[in-house]
């Protein structure tokens, strides 16, 4: 009778959450403790070869300034890659290479793609040409004005099938170099509020929000696309993650900024975004984050450019998605040989994998 009884709970137990029945997840479910979500992440992960699986992690880019849809294409079909961030474009080319793209992942059987975007307000307009132009953020005052901008935002990016919206800046000032207008202004409550206000908005409505640039961007000199930037000293704009992380933000983007004259969150030389004192260190174990850290761009910024295979020094720093590395097949080469020999490391990027299959299943790609 006890054994019975046992078995019986197990059974309501697991039929509760999902596992004896169809389940639909959205983005909320992502932090929760569901054996129903793990149930399918750990179903979908075991089907996978260890290429499918890094290949999860490599981010490619398309667009003007991006790769041809031809390569990014023969990078779908050859499963090289796990998603594309779109650059500059029309919403026609953009949806179009969208639906193409899915077509590949259809027609091939292998994982969905899962398709990004920088849609900041003052990036927007340019980001997706012909779309209704938002303002800056910098202009964004309100809760209210934040929420009329999401809106908008979140129906383009939808109409054209990208799920994973690269914004906001929760860097303070506008007047650094490489933010400008993006940031919602030099108050710090001010820009922790609607910035915190613009993910809620965004995740509600379905896409996954990123906070950037981690650990902070606000208060350099200098732009990481042209330059080695520094943080010298305190790191003055990490608190602001506290509020975003403990609301729930998916994913946070990591700055190719280095950190000196600091003895505890000093980066030896390196930028953030291939430290592990400042990702894994620092806002995995010491603040908690268990959502997806995305390097920023590590083709193009000569802050990472200059180091020799930057996007395996950065997945071994523990960013779960690289994005767009200059040679996504080489990416993949160097962890898949990485992980032969450093067992740590591989169970590190079974997390990440995991994680990111995980959220696309809360997207509703699978």
């Amino acid at each position: 009778m006890k054994y019975f009884t046992l078995i019986l709970l197990a059974f309501l137990l697991i039929t509760k959450n999902g596992i004896a029945q169809d389940s639909t997840f959205n983005l909320s479910d992502f932090y929760t403790d569901n054996l129903a979500l793990d149930h399918k992440v750990d179903s979908i992960f075991n089907t996978l070869s260890e290429k499918q699986k890094i290949a999860q992690m490599i981010i490619s880019c398309t667009g003007e300034l991006g790769k041809p849809e031809t390569a990014v294409k023969k990078l779908a079909e050859n499963d090289i890659i796990g998603g594309v961030v779109f650059l500059k474009g029309s919403k026609k080319t953009h949806t179009q290479t969208i639906n193409e793209l899915n077509a590949i992942s259809e027609k091939n059987k292998t994982l969905p793609l899962i398709f990004s975007m920088d849609a900041e307000p003052s990036l927007f307009a340019s980001r997706i040409k012909g779309a209704k132009d938002v303002g800056k953020t910098i202009d964004i005052k309100t809760e209210a004005q934040s929420d009329a901008v999401v809106n908008t935002i979140n129906k383009e990016l939808k109409e054209i099938g990208v799920h994973h919206n690269f914004a906001p800046v929760l860097d303070i000032s506008p007047s650094n170099e490489a933010i400008k207008s993006r940031s919602y202004g030099n108050n710090k409550d001010s820009v922790i509020n609607l910035a915190n206000r613009f993910i809620q908005c965004t995740q509600q409505g379905g896409i996954i929000a990123t906070a950037k640039h981690f650990p902070g961007h606000g208060l350099v000199k200098g732009d990481t696309h042209k330059q080695s930037v520094y943080i010298d000293g305190p790191l003055q704009e990490v608190d602001n993650y506290t509020p975003i992380i403990a609301d729930g933000v998916l994913s946070i983007m990591i700055a190719h900024i280095t950190v000196i004259n600091n003895d505890t969150f000093g980066t030896n030389g390196l930028p953030s975004s291939c430290s592990r004192r400042i990702i894994t260190d620092l806002l995995k174990d010491g603040m908690c984050f268990e959502g997806i850290i995305v390097s920023d761009a590590l083709n193009i910024m000569k802050a990472v450019t200059i180091l020799d295979n930057a996007p395996l020094l950065a997945s071994k720093a523990g960013c779960d998605m690289i994005l767009m590395p200059q040679d996504e097949e080489k990416t993949m080469n160097s962890i898949l040989a990485e992980i032969k020999s450093d067992e740590a490391y591989y169970e590190q990027i079974v997390a990440s994998v995991k994680k990111i299959l995980r959220l696309k299943v809360c997207a509703g790609m699978m």
